[in-house]
C-alpha cells in the first residue's frame, strides 16, 4: 500500500474519532450541569485545558463562557481541532482515497460533513436542545464506524484505520479523566465531596461507560472508576482496550508474530505501553498521581504516533508537517500549561 493512502486512511479515522470525542467533551459539562447544585457555577475552561486547546482559544476570546467554548469547539474554523475542522480534514482524506474506501463510507462522511456545514452557528446558539445536537453528532460518528466495519475487507487499509481510531480513542479517554482533574483544580475543597462524585459520574456517562461500569462495580468510587476507564481489558473505550486493539492492528499490518519479538520502534513502543498497562494496578496510578499518570500516558501515546509516522508515512513528510500544525497532538495538557 502506498504511504500516501495509508496516511490518509489513518488520519481519516483519527479525525472521525476526534469529532465524536469532542462532542463527548461537551457532554461532560452538559451532564454536570444537570446535577450541579444551583449555587455551583458551570465550568467550561477545564475542557479547553484538558484538550490542550486553551492556548488557541485565548488568542480569539477573552473569557471561557459557555457560548464561546461551545462555538470554539464546534464551529470555529480557526480552531484546528473543532468539530467542523476535523470533519473537513476527515472528508478531504476520504476524498483523496475514494478508490480505496467503499462507496458507503464516502457517502456517510460526505453527508455528515454537509449536514454540519449547513448548520448556522447563530442558529446553534439559539437551540433549546444543544445536548441532543451533540448526541446526533456522536450517532453519526458511530454510524460511520459501523459502515467501515461492515463494508471494508480486513486488509491493510482496515487495520490502518483501526490503528488510527484506537490511538486517538486512548488519547481522548485520558483527557476525559483530565477534565475531571482540571475541574476539581478550580475548587480543591470539592475533592471527596458529593460534587466530586457527581463529576466522576458525569465522566462515566460522557464515555458511555455508566451502565457497563454498574454491571461490574456496585459502588461509585474514584478508584474503581479510574480502574475501569484506564485498566479494564474488555470495555471498548478504556485505555487498556484501545492500546491492545491498536497493537493487534499494527502487528497485522506488519504480518509479524508478537512472540518472535519486535521488529521496529513503533511495535516496540506500543507493545511496551500495552505490557505496562496490563501489569499496572490502580493503586500505582494514584500513587503517581492521576493527572501525572495521564500526562505521561499522553506523551507516550504521541511518541507512538510519531514512531508510526516514521515507519509508514515518512515519505509524506511535508504533508505530515502541515497536519501536525493543525492536530495539536504534540503536547500533553501540562506541557501547554508550562
Amino acid at each position: 500500500m502506498l504511504s500516501r493512502v495509508a496516511n490518509s486512511i489513518y488520519w481519516m479515522n483519527r479525525y472521525m474519532e476526534r469529532v465524536e470525542n469532542y462532542s463527548r467533551f461537551v457532554g461532560v459539562n452538559f451532564n454536570l450541569a444537570l446535577d450541579l447544585p444551583p449555587d455551583v457555577d458551570e465550568q467550561w475552561e477545564p475542557l479547553l485545558i484538558a484538550t490542550a486547546d486553551h492556548y488557541t482559544f485565548y488568542k480569539y476570546y477573552e473569557k471561557p463562557t459557555k457560548e464561546d467554548v461551545i462555538h470554539f469547539m464546534t464551529f470555529d474554523k480557526r480552531n484546528p481541532n473543532s468539530i467542523i475542522s476535523c470533519l473537513y480534514e476527515a472528508r478531504e482524506n476520504a476524498r483523496t482515497i475514494r478508490e480505496t474506501i467503499s462507496k458507503e463510507m464516502w457517502e456517510s462522511i460526505n453527508t455528515f460533513y454537509l449536514t454540519i456545514k449547513g448548520t448556522s452557528a447563530d442558529d446553534f446558539r439559539n437551540m433549546d436542545h444543544m445536548q441532543s445536537y451533540f448526541t446526533d453528532i456522536r450517532k453519526s460518528c458511530q454510524q460511520f464506524h459501523g459502515v467501515v466495519d461492515s463494508s471494508i475487507t480486513r486488509n491493510e487499509a482496515w487495520h490502518f484505520g483501526r490503528l488510527g481510531r484506537h490511538i486517538e480513542r486512548a488519547d481522548k479517554c485520558s483527557r476525559f479523566l483530565d477534565v475531571k482533574y482540571f475541574t476539581l483544580a478550580q475548587d480543591t475543597s470539592a475533592s471527596g465531596s458529593t460534587l466530586d462524585l457527581m463529576m466522576w459520574t458525569a465522566v462515566l456517562k460522557s464515555v458511555s461507560a455508566y451502565n457497563m461500569y454498574r454491571q461490574t462495580h456496585r459502588a461509585l468510587t474514584p478508584m474503581n472508576i479510574v480502574a475501569f476507564l484506564i485498566l479494564d481489558k474488555l470495555f471498548p473505550r478504556s485505555i487498556a482496550y484501545s492500546v491492545r486493539q491498536a497493537e493487534l492492528s499494527l502487528y497485522a499490518i506488519r504480518g509479524a508474530i508478537p512472540e518472535r519479538g519486535h521488529t521496529d520502534p513503533a511495535e516496540r513502543a506500543l507493545s511496551k505501553l500495552r505490557s505496562e498497562l496490563e501489569f499496572t494496578e490502580v493503586e500505582d496510578v494514584f500513587k503517581m498521581g492521576l493527572h501525572e499518570y495521564l500526562d505521561k500516558f499522553q506523551t507516550r501515546n504521541n511518541e507512538i504516533d510519531n514512531a508510526i509516522f516514521d515507519m509508514y508515512f515518512g515519505l509524506e513528510t511535508e504533508k505530515r508537517q502541515g497536519q501536525s500544525m493543525s492536530q495539536g497532538l504534540g503536547r500533553s495538557a501540562s506541557q501547554w500549561m508550562n
